[in-house]
């Protein structure tokens, strides 16, 4: 399942440094060692701008260094999640998905091609809140909204275009 992100990944505005501050902060909190493999694993983790699986992170960091493990990148995003700066999803494809934490948005997924795109809408989110006390007085902290459909070229429109292609 590949992903594209709409106007170059508009969610996800948190600086790389910054990230990195924040990581080194978590290790040192919970007295982690820093090794040579999972600092290669965080650096091409927080510089994807799509919903990357273990195995297509593990494919992107092994072009840096062979001898990195399934199990060692499968940890270190566990690390990265419990620290606050990754968040995984699942889209219905059974792979755990993994983004880098951002801007509140929700999701489009295409069942065919597997195409993500991102989104944020205000009117969708004054509609939630509406919804949510009108439905007893419930106050909305957090959410997750995902659309699962077919992108137009899955859907057979002549001209239909997928951006995954």
């Amino acid at each position: 399942m590949k992903t594209m992100v709409e106007e170059s990944n508009q969610f996800h505005t948190a600086d790389t440094k910054d990230l990195k501050a924040r990581w080194k902060e978590y290790l040192q909190e919970k007295r982690l060692n820093t090794t040579q493999q999972r600092e290669i694993i965080v650096d091409q983790f927080l510089r994807s701008k799509d919903h990357i699986s273990v195995d297509e992170l593990l494919a992107r960091v092994r072009k840096r260094n062979r001898k990195v493990g399934y199990a060692t990148v499968y940890r270190t995003l566990k690390l990265l999640v419990d620290s606050g700066l990754a968040i995984q999803r699942q889209f219905g494809d059974g792979h755990a998905r993994y983004e880098v934490k951002g801007e509140h948005h929700d999701h489009l997924i295409c069942t065919k091609c597997g195409l993500i795109l991102e989104f944020e809408d205000q009117e969708i989110e004054n509609l939630q809140d509406k919804i949510a006390e009108r439905l007893g007085g419930f106050k909305v902290t957090r959410h997750r909204h995902e659309l699962y459909g077919l992108c137009p070229k899955a859907r057979g429109i002549a001209d239909g275009y997928c951006p995954n292609e």
